[in-house]
């Protein structure tokens, strides 16, 4: 079986592994108190720029982006966010369960854009009854985005410079952040150090068994430590973190392990658009959304895990395709082989393609649509000699 559901199927990468094993034995103070997450946290200051910064180990994604949210703002504020935002569509509630409301935008390419944020506090605060109503109190983007779609130095900024004449804190949720720093962008890590207020560092989907470095370039709120603990967002064995933090944060690996992971969802991506198949949304990063038949996702399926993602329409679904530090070239074209295999075990003999619904039939290699509207689907690519 081929696994490309996520990005976080597979267990560490061998240098973390060997930091916890060398470490294993020598005792440590606990609660992030450690050589170990000392020495992780002076690396990360000193790859974000940031010599000032207050650096905390959580043990997981949704710990950190609840702990955030549920922290900053106060209890008469919500966090702004894009509809499609990670704490919006795929962490069951969690910030709304912190007691904080989420107050979600529109989203163009999962990106919260800067004059619609601003264009949305102008509207509240000219709203005469915007004392009976919930505060914006926090802002969350995520980068790389819910579609793997980046953010742009002038994009960041404009929505840094919003957020600041509004007095909100930015926070950029950077569970993937490998992968954005691994792809072609103009936005590095000194520069997300300057433009965020806080922001974390995937560790879970990024080479790490598990935690997040939580990043407060300008310091953290008043008993930070405290709030970390009260909300169980802290291990007493914080060295399982710091450890792993040190190996990701030494001689590159971190932004190595992003930049191949990318470059192998580029050659899928090639390689997908070369048989005719639509992508969604053109990520450049390591999550791909192809637009594939219904019936030949059942047929795939035999061979590769995928997310769905979204029906696309009544014949067809976006799936994601998640590259990961794990990933190999070699998986890479074993799933576009199984992509071929798929089509042909589905078409049938002596017939030039195959019959999806009333509505869609394939021909490998191109793709002809039925005149139904509703399944129309306009960027079905010619196959490209």
């Amino acid at each position: 079986m081929l696994y490309f559901e996520n990005d976080y199927s597979h267990g560490a990468h061998p240098a973390v592994l060997r930091r916890l094993a060398e470490t294993n034995l020598t005792p440590q103070p606990g609660y992030g108190a450690d050589a170990y997450s000392e020495n992780a946290r002076r690396l990360i200051r000193q790859a974000c720029g940031a010599p000032e910064a207050d650096v905390y180990f959580i043990s997981g994604g949704t710990q950190t982006n609840a702990l955030v949210c549920g922290s900053l703002p106060r209890a008469w504020e919500g966090v702004v966010c894009a509809s499609t935002g990670h704490i919006n569509a795929h962490e069951a509630g969690a910030v709304e369960f912190s007691g904080r409301k989420i107050l979600p935008l529109p989203q163009r390419e999962g990106k919260l854009d800067a004059g619609a944020l601003r264009g949305y506090l102008q509207g509240f605060f000219a709203d005469p009854n915007h004392e009976h109503m919930v505060f914006p109190g926090m802002v969350y983007i995520s980068h790389p985005t819910e579609y793997g779609t980046l953010y742009s130095l002038e994009e960041l900024t404009a929505l840094s410079r919003v957020c600041r004449e509004y007095r909100l804190p930015l926070f950029v949720d950077g569970a993937r952040l490998a992968y954005a720093l691994g792809a072609d962008t103009d936005v590095t890590l000194p520069e997300l150090a300057g433009l965020a207020d806080v922001f974390s560092v995937g560790g879970t989907k990024c080479g790490a068994l598990c935690g997040e470095a939580l990043v407060f370039p300008r310091g953290a709120p008043e008993h930070f430590l405290t709030v970390t603990k009260q909300r169980g967002a802290m291990l007493a064995k914080g060295r399982l973190c710091g450890a792993q933090f040190e190996a990701l944060f030494t001689d590159g690996l971190y932004t190595q392990l992003g930049r191949e992971a990318v470059a192998l969802a580029m050659r899928l991506r090639d390689g997908l658009m070369r048989r005719g198949w639509p992508l969604f949304i053109d990520s450049p990063t390591n999550q791909l959304f192809p637009i594939l038949p219904n019936v030949l996702l059942e047929e795939l399926g035999k061979a590769v895990t995928y997310s769905f993602w979204e029906p696309y329409n009544t014949d067809c679904t976006v799936i994601r395709l998640a590259v990961s530090w794990a990933t190999t070239g070699e998986d890479v074209d074993a799933l576009l082989r199984e992509l071929d295999r798929a089509v042909k075990a589905l078409t049938p003999p002596d017939s030039p393609g195959w019959k999806v619904s009333k509505h869609l039939t394939i021909v490998p290699p191109a793709f002809k649509m039925g005149k139904n509207k509703e399944s129309e689907v306009s960027l079905w690519p010619r196959t490209k000699k």
